[in-house]
């Protein structure tokens, strides 16, 4: 919970600057938001809290491949200018492998793979 209204409207802020489209919309109803917007409010409303570390569970499933690498730059900047840890899970190999620092790979439940994405893309076919 955010009690300090200027401390909520700088985060406002700050989370608009991420997603600009939503700021034209701020006043509607979410259930008339695109599938892409729709996914840009619930990371915006998680970012508001200021998390430390986020996990994302497949942030591509259902976007155009346009909004794909919009939405893999988006979460490229939350972890650089927000300062925050992101765990995702995606199929997205190579747009994960892009943005990502560390890799972690499994394989039928064990790990196939950990170190840094440039060693990881040797493998991936």
């Amino acid at each position: 919970m955010i009690k300090n209204r200027k401390d909520l409207s700088e985060r406002l802020e700050a989370v608009m600057s991420l997603f600009p489209s939503l700021s034209n919309r701020l006043k509607e109803d979410a259930g008339k938001l695109s599938g892409g917007e729709k996914q840009q409010l619930a990371l915006a409303r998680a970012l508001m809290l200021r998390p430390k570390l986020l996990l994302m569970d497949e942030p591509s499933l259902g976007l155009s491949p346009k909004l794909v690498s919009t939405a893999f730059e988006t979460i490229r900047r939350v972890n650089q200018e927000l300062n925050t840890t992101i765990v995702i899970v995606e199929q997205k190999v190579h747009e994960v492998l892009n943005i990502s620092h560390r890799v972690y790979a499994l394989r039928m439940g064990r790990w196939c793979f950990k170190g840094h994405p440039s060693s990881c893309r040797e493998g991936i076919g």
